[in-house]
């Protein structure tokens, strides 16, 4: 398999002149390689670097063949439409000219009789049934998302980057991506936090400040090789601190002997019953070899802790994280939350929600699901009483706590530990410490200010300061928690939300996160229409 993209030696630093990655040896060919790596690993920099928009700092990026790189549509101009995210606007224009009998011989000589039925073709396959003059404005996300790898493919490249293609999307345009992804021929790299979507990957390449690892297969055997990785890190730990046990016993015999061998001489000299001269010597000797033995031992004592804490350190990263939470005490048979023929909305007469109900009882798990615009947000609105329902009864019967995909509920102005100080005001300053350190805020590391902060780092600093102290809320509502996380960050929220006993209502479009947190049932919105 020839490499469409071959990066060599490639090195790349911050405008300031921190390294965030450096000698990358890679090549990709007709595959589809899933690129993962914790947040500020430098993931979507590679990707402008291999598009040309960087250059690095040392190193080189071949190419060879049409690259297409996916772009995210953030901001949309009122006045653009399908047809200019294409770049076939004035070509559009010219067969309508030709079709009402206005264009000259040299513009018909021009025209592409082709280009409506490629247009349809490239929409169809990302499951968008949309005319070419469709406003991008009146697009959801996810919908504009789809579209822009509608155009992408329009292009015909050899090899895609894109950068997290399923974010935002619901099931109908996850399952558009996913499946066009299989069925693509050329190279692609995505960048993707999306287990299941990195499932289907050829290839997983890891990104680190160290550089890249290559595992073949998708996630699982990604995660199979890993676990293999932490096994004998955990082995070699276990050997390492051995090591260290028996240097340090060494040691100490050591200092015992020479202690031993030191009163013995002073005992002698004391008795004065071996010449002067004698006893010099003998002390002299004595001296040197204790003192090689000891700093021998000491030396072995030193390399032997430096070796453990590396075995250590090796764990630690490897190591999923492990959480261990207060009770809420919720009872079984608590009713925790209702709503009962609900019907709610924004604009008059035009309903999002129209008679929905629900009922929690005691620690349930349930998953709020349902396409873009179902109502979900408009629901967990209704919940918290930002939104006033036109009709029905809601009611949350328990204290709880909402953690929306910005953590508002953190004043992004203070460090962790006065948020948590500020949302547990019973708590003393050794369970306050404690508690952080549970969700990996050790020390200083407790002293950062939220705004600092990466978005996974805020959520488990949120998730720290509303389930770590004494008595965590008994519900909690998380919408679209996964949503920007890197995949450290998720597996850190599913090991909280593991520890958590209380009720959780949940919005998420991330299957394997729904699976992991242990969803019992869920509540299905599909949209109104009047």
């Amino acid at each position: 398999m020839s490499a469409f993209i071959t990066l060599s030696r490639l090195c790349w630093s911050t405008p300031d002149g921190r390294p965030l990655f450096s000698d990358i040896d890679l090549a990709l060919g007709s595959e589809r390689a899933g690129l993962i790596g914790r947040n500020g690993a430098g993931k979507s920099t590679l990707l402008r670097l291999i598009a040309g928009e960087l250059r690095p700092s040392s190193g080189s990026v071949s190419l060879r063949g049409r690259l297409g790189v996916m772009r995210q549509i953030v901001h949309v101009d009122a006045s653009e439409c399908i047809a200019d995210l294409f770049g076939v606007r004035d070509d559009l224009v010219l067969l309508r000219c030709a079709e009402r009998g206005e264009a000259g011989a040299d513009d018909l000589a021009h025209a592409d009789w082709t280009l409506e039925a490629r247009l349809e073709a490239a929409l169809t396959r990302l499951a968008l049934a949309i005319a070419p003059d469709t406003p991008l404005a009146s697009l959801s996300g996810g919908q504009r998302t789809r579209a822009a790898l509608a155009a992408l493919v329009f292009a015909r490249p050899d090899f895609l980057l894109l950068d997290e293609p399923t974010n935002n999307l619901d099931r109908e345009g996850w399952n558009a991506v996913v499946a066009f992804l299989a069925d693509w021929h050329g190279g692609a790299l995505v960048v993707s936090h999306d287990r299941a979507l990195l499932e289907s990957m050829d290839t997983i390449v890891e990104l680190t400040t160290s550089g890249v690892s290559r595992y073949g297969g998708g996630w699982s055997a990604y995660r199979a090789q890993k676990d293999l990785k932490l096994a004998a890190a955990e082995h070699d730990l276990a050997d390492a601190e051995k090591q260290l046990a028996a240097a340090a016993r060494a040691a100490q015999v050591a200092a015992e002997r020479k202690a031993r061998k030191d009163s013995v001489g002073a005992r002698a000299a004391a008795r004065g019953d071996a010449p002067r001269i004698l006893l010099g010597a003998r002390k002299n000797r004595s001296e040197a070899t204790g003192g090689v033995q000891a700093r021998l031992a000491d030396r072995r004592l030193t390399e032997a802790d430096a070796s453990a804490a590396a075995a250590r350190k090796q764990v630690e990263t490897l190591r999923k994280l492990r959480v261990a939470l207060a009770p809420t005490g919720l009872s079984a048979n608590r009713r925790v939350l209702t709503l009962a023929q609900v019907t709610a909305g924004y604009a008059p007469d035009t309903p999002v929600l129209r008679d929905t109900s629900l009922e929690i009882f005691g620690p349930e798990r349930v998953a709020l699901v349902g396409s873009n615009g179902s109502g979900k947000s408009t629901l967990l609105r209704l919940l918290t009483g930002a939104l006033k329902a036109w009709s029905g009864e809601v009611a949350v019967h328990v204290p709880f706590a909402m953690l929306d995909q910005r953590v508002s509920l953190l004043d992004p102005s203070t460090t962790i530990v006065d948020n948590f100080r500020r949302l547990n005001p019973t708590e003393g300053e050794n369970g306050c410490r404690a508690a952080l350190a549970r969700f990996q805020f050790r020390a200083n590391a407790a002293l950062q200010h939220v705004h600092s902060l990466s978005g996974g780092q805020i959520l488990r600093a949120g998730l720290a300061c509303v389930l770590g102290g004494q008595t965590p809320p008994p519900l909690l509502i998380l919408d679209e928690p996964t949503n920007y996380l890197d995949i450290d960050s998720i597996e850190a929220v599913e090991a909280g939300l593991a520890a958590y006993d209380g009720a959780l209502l949940v919005v998420s479009h991330d299957e394997p996160f729904l699976e992991a947190i242990k969803i019992e049932r869920r509540l299905t919105l599909t949209q109104t229409f009047d």
